[in-house]
Parts: C-alpha cells; structure tokens; sequence
C-alpha cells in the first residue's frame, strides 16, 4: 500500500482543515485591512498585525493536524511540556521584547493615537513632547521639537500617562503651494 491509500482520510480531513484555515486567514486580513484603515493607522501595522494572525493560524494548523494524523493527548502533553520548559526559560531572558510585542498588538487595536499626533509623554524622570512619526512592532518613534529622533518602546507608552496635544501635527492646516 502507498502513503496516500493508508492516509487517505487523514489526507482528505487535512486538506479540508487547510482550505478552512486559509479562508479564515483571508477574512482575518480582511477585518484587519478595514479596522486599520478606519483608525487611520500605517499600512505597515497593519501588515505586521496581519502576519501576526498568520502565524497564529499556522500554529493551530499544526496542532490540529497533529491529532488528525492519531497522535494521543498525552503524546503532546509530554511534548508541550518539554518544548515550553525550553521556550519558558528562553523567553524570560527576552520578556522585554515579547512585552513590546505584545504592547504593539494591543495598541493596534486600542490605541488613541496615531501617526503625525503631537503628544507628551508624562515621564517623571523626563517629559517627553514630539510628533509620532512611526509605531513599530517594539517601539514608537517620537520626533522632538529639536528636531532629534527618539525611539520609545510600546510597553511604556501603555504605563505612561499621554496627552494628545495636536491631532495630525505633520499636517498643521497651512496650505504651501
């Protein structure tokens, strides 16, 4: 007997499972696409959050091909634990990125700035005030009034107090022609 007449169903169940997931994924992108285009934010956050649920699904994917092709739950519970034991232990040593990461994410969806916002961060230690020129995966990028760039990470943009000072400051009403 081949590979494909001893899985044929495992085949079949697989392929349904894929086309499901990628139907998912496109209305996924879809919802996305439209929530950041009417929050008015950059179409690289919106790729980067867009990939984020990408990858999400591929993850599920694999799990749930795992048990169509008769793997027991015990089997990935013993597996699980070893692969996070590792995973745990390297991702303590780098929680500050994950809790940028993580930060990104949330501020896609509920963050009430955006791009060319003139805002003031209330740091005690020291205030900042500029023009949002970029939010990334880790870190916002904040334009001063001197003219420096600085980079400002996502999770202390979530613990900080902010003020909006000026909507759309890169575009301040003067009309140049």
């Amino acid at each position: 007997m081949t590979f494909f007449q001893t899985y044929q169903p495992q085949i079949i169940a697989s392929i349904f499972i894929l086309l499901f997931l990628l139907i998912v994924r496109a209305i996924a992108k879809k919802l996305i696409y439209k929530l950041g285009k009417k929050t008015g934010i950059n179409d690289a956050r919106i790729h980067l959050i867009s990939r984020y649920a990408t990858v999400t699904l591929v993850l599920l994917a694999l799990l749930i091909e795992t048990f169509i092709f008769g793997a027991q739950l015990k089997d990935l519970a013993l597996v699980f634990s070893s692969v996070f034991a590792v995973i745990g232990i390297a991702l303590f040593a780098i929680w500050s990125i994950l809790s940028n990461i993580t930060s990104g994410v949330i501020m896609f969806f509920s963050f009430p700035y955006k791009v060319g916002d003139k805002i003031e961060i209330h740091d005690k230690d020291s205030p900042l005030e500029g023009i949002i020129e970029d939010i990334r995966a880790f870190q916002l990028h904040l334009r001063l009034d001197n003219g420096n760039l600085v980079t400002y990470p996502n999770n202390l943009m979530l613990q900080k107090a902010v003020t909006l000072i000026k909507k759309d400051a890169i575009d301040d009403g003067s009309d140049t022609i």
